[in-house]
């Protein structure tokens, strides 16, 4: 049995990192500070069902506390470190700017000294398909450059994969950073996408369509995202970035289209300008994380949608 410490245990893709690897008989020591980014009820509950495993330990600390996050190090032998814990957004990054400065580029730091002191035999990190900013070239690959971020959250993703890349290099510290590609999926998060059409088409209300419904995105279900998490914790490596999406780039209104397919009602489009941060379409080429892995993503928008409609209906007991 493994000892494995998952930053943002109580968030979407933490959540369920931490219960597969629970699934599979390891120890978990889940850290996450409970913010009230998104509704922190969704976040207890969460929580509350990897506590049901016997072998997860909770701590609700802030990782930009050094002092308090050094405490789970000396008190626990800690095997490899999955930091997923972050502030998620584009958007929110364009208004709270410092929110961003203390959990994606203080805590990084934090959370990745501390690995390198107590020798932790991996550490693998979220970073973001956003990294890729106004890139052209489709689809995205590890091997572009990404000098031109397009938001404050990206260009704090792009500084975690710099730094990590300065600790493997001084300290041979094994580190690999996850480009992920727009995450779906039950307990997924109420700021995302399918979150937000899916309340807003069972209350009868209007959702926004952001560049007139002309976007794309490489929509990828946790399940698919989780294997892959796991597969870089089993297999250090001196250093490397991975792509992990489902490698395919499908079009917003067809998105949609699934949705009231599900629900068996027609969404009310209010349609928008692109906004400031975002881009217009992405796509994951995932060639590396296949050759190293074998990685394939199974699951379909078609087949992962009424899954989260399913599971919304459920927990919202709609």
């Amino acid at each position: 049995m493994k000892t494995y410490i998952v930053t943002g245990a109580a968030g979407f893709i933490g959540f369920h990192t931490a219960l597969r690897l629970l699934e599979a008989g390891q120890r978990v020591i889940g850290i996450d500070n409970l913010n009230e980014y998104y509704d922190v009820q969704l976040k207890k509950n969460r929580i509350a069902l990897l506590e049901s495993h016997g072998q997860f330990t909770g701590y609700p600390y802030d990782l930009a506390d050094l002092e308090k996050i050094k405490e789970i190090f000396q008190q626990h032998p800690i095997d490899t470190v999955c930091h997923l814990a972050a502030q998620a957004g584009v958007r929110y990054s364009i208004q709270n700017p410092f929110a961003y400065q203390k959990s994606n580029l203080e805590a990084f730091l934090n959370i990745l000294e501390l690995s390198r002191q107590y020798q932790v035999s991996n550490f693998v990190y979220a970073s973001s398909s956003s990294v890729y900013g106004k890139n052209k070239k489709l689809p995205f690959s590890v091997k572009d450059r990404v000098d031109h971020p397009i938001s404050l959250y990206a260009a704090t993703k792009k500084s975690n994969e710099l730094i990590a890349h300065s600790y493997s290099h001084l300290y041979d510290l094994p580190t690999t950073g996850l480009r992920f590609f727009t995450v779906y999926g039950p307990w997924g998060r109420p700021d995302m996408a399918l979150f937000l059409f899916t309340k807003a088409i069972l209350n009868g209300d209007p959702i926004d369509v952001y560049n007139h419904g002309n976007m794309k995105r490489d929509f990828t279900y946790i399940d698919d995202i989780v294997s892959g998490v796991v597969m870089c914790l089993d297999h250090p490596q001196p250093y490397e970035i991975l792509n992990i999406g489902n490698h395919r780039s499908e079009d917003l209104e067809y998105f949609i289209e699934i949705i009231e397919n599900c629900i068996g009602k027609k969404a009310k489009r209010n349609y928008l300008p692109l906004q400031a941060g975002d881009v217009m379409e992405t796509y994951a080429d995932i060639d590396r994380i296949r050759d190293l892995y074998g990685y394939e993503p199974a699951t379909t928008i078609e087949e992962g949608i009424p899954r989260f409609v399913q599971w919304y209906r459920e927990y919202y007991k709609v």
